[in-house]
């Protein structure tokens, strides 16, 4: 016979002060927020400390069982693993493969000559279209390093090119890199994945569809808007549109590609039967306009990425061959005391998941320009030598993240969150933001804070659906002032030295999109119920 094994239960409030307690579980948080805005430490170095201490707190003062600890750190790190750096690897190889064969050169061109004109149209097609084609596919700072210094090449000063990319890199954020932030959250929190991609979907499109309205006032002003509010119109509108329908209907992953491909093709259909008044023209310089073949091949491999993206989730594969393997030692072994329920920990390891089907996407475009398979190759392990370090960094956040959701401390901070009260979903986003300020990343903010948000969420009785989504969308507030996405930036044109002063312009911005959210979850949580999934 045999015998049961008795559940661990998370202490709520181990130091019998709930005060104590939350401010206990809040160090590895604050350690990493020392360590990276502070002292500008790499983001290994400080998750691996965070880490460190998390382990310390969670056998010290939570009196988690050391097996638990490992078992649930290790959870972390295969999630980490796959999908998600599987994800991340597979947007990365197909970047670098259109590098290594001159097709992204061909992009780039293809930019630089239907942008070419007035600076507003510039920004709205550079910074904002091509900048969120960017995050969708890749993410992790390729987007402002790019489109800044691109825009310097068409003429744009240095300072004005690394401002207006770093806020366009905002409403892309939260489905960026494939879909990985979503995917990253329904996997900490447990609920969901596609009623938080539709959540999300109906909150960050209010911001996508404002967006290019609003770096063109950051460029011009009023005036700036009066001269070329059709291309707003045709690129937020599109973009917008497209966002909200592919993050309810399909899903997160192709969200980003498909609305920033339409609207960069409803902007420049625009432009050929529309001009700006008063056109503001600037010298490019390019060596020869594209001809239509080369067009084409500018854009197959993002085209074909978004058509396998979307037959991927149209025939529901991502699930195929799904199998779920208990963590051992952890499987519904750990109490929720917060709920009185048991904890479950299966991994569900997905073959054909997101990141295969990228992969298949990089198989197809190698075909179609019969790439050689050298090629292919030395672009993919030049993939594997970008990712040792942010994929270690990755690895050791999730870690952190499962170990600070199944020893509780996740839950003793969310249920102090939780007694601000009624204004919590506008909470919600600045710890959103606040979270993606210290990582860096959209994903790490949800990883971090999204098991938090649910925790508060059924202590208020609020939908969890609502704050967790919330916590997504907050995030890409924090992303334009995030220490490591201004790093990446201005290395490209020239600012090196200079963070302090971008982030001092940005934060404002920061600051207002936040709070922006913040009362759209507010109304959805208490007015518009109707919008939740």
């Amino acid at each position: 016979m045999t015998v049961p094994v008795p559940m661990w239960p998370q202490p709520l409030d181990p130091l019998h002060s709930f005060a104590l307690s939350a401010g206990v579980a809040a160090l590895p948080l604050l350690l990493i927020l020392i360590l990276m805005g502070g002292l500008r430490k790499s983001g290994l170095f400080a998750s691996g400390c965070g880490l460190a201490l998390t382990v310390l707190l969670a056998i010290a003062v939570w009196r988690m069982p050391p097996m638990m600890v490992v078992s649930s750190t290790a959870f972390g790190a295969l999630f980490a693993l796959w999908p998600i750096l599987w994800i991340v690897f597979g947007g990365l190889w197909l970047f670098n493969l259109t590098q290594d064969t001159g097709k992204f050169d061909l992009l780039r061109r293809w930019m630089e000559e239907h942008a070419s004109g007035d600076p507003c149209i510039q920004v709205i097609l550079v910074a904002f279209c091509f900048g969120a084609l960017l995050e969708g596919c890749a993410g992790f700072g390729a987007p402002v390093a790019l489109t800044s210094c691109l825009l310097v090449g068409l003429g744009f000063e240095a300072r004005k090119a690394i401002l207006v990319s770093l806020i366009a890199n905002t409403a892309p954020v939260a489905f960026g890199a494939l879909g990985i932030p979503i995917v990253a959250l329904a996997g900490a929190t447990g609920l969901d994945l596609t009623k938080l991609s539709a959540m999300v979907g109906r909150q960050i499109p209010f911001l996508s569809f404002v967006l290019p309205a609003y770096l063109v006032w950051v460029m011009a002003r009023g005036k700036g808007l009066k001269r070329v509010w059709p291309a707003v119109l045709a690129a937020g509108g599109t973009f917008a549109l497209a966002q909200f329908l592919v993050s309810n209907l399909w899903g997160p992953y192709a969200a980003d590609v498909i609305a920033a491909s339409l609207s960069v093709a409803a902007v420049v259909g625009l432009l050929r039967v529309w001009k700006p008044r008063g056109e503001l023209a600037t010298e490019v310089s390019s060596v020869g306009k594209l001809s239509s073949q080369q067009s084409f091949a500018a854009w197959l491999p993002w085209v074909i990425l978004s058509v396998v993206m979307i037959l991927w989730s149209w025939l529901g594969l991502l699930t195929k061959g799904q199998v779920s393997i208990p963590i051992p030692t952890l499987h519904n072994q750990v109490l929720i005391t917060l709920y009185q329920k048991p904890y479950s920990a299966l991994y569900g390891f997905q073959p054909l998941a997101a990141g295969t089907a990228v992969f298949v996407s990089v198989l197809i475009t190698a075909i179609c320009f019969r790439i050689r398979p050298g090629v292919v190759a030395t672009a993919g392990w030049k993939t594997v030598r970008q990712l040792a370090i942010p994929g270690l960094t990755v690895m050791t956040i999730v870690g952190l993240t499962y170990l600070y959701n199944y020893s509780g401390m996740a839950y003793t901070l969310g249920a102090a969150a939780a007694r601000v009260g009624p204004a919590f979903p506008i909470l919600s986003s600045y710890l959103g933001w606040l979270a993606c300020f210290l990582s860096g990343s959209d994903s790490a903010s949800n990883l971090l804070f999204g098991n938090l948000q649910v925790a508060a969420a059924h202590q208020l009785h609020l939908n969890p659906i609502l704050t967790a989504a919330t916590n997504s969308s907050g995030a890409v507030a924090g992303k334009m002032i995030s220490p490591q996405n201004i790093a990446v930036g201005v290395t490209t044109v020239g600012l090196i030295g200079q963070e302090g002063r971008i982030l001092r312009a940005t934060f404002w911005h920061s600051v207002l999109f936040a709070g922006l959210i913040g009362l759209l979850a507010w109304a959805q949580a208490y007015w518009l119920t109707s919008m939740i999934p």
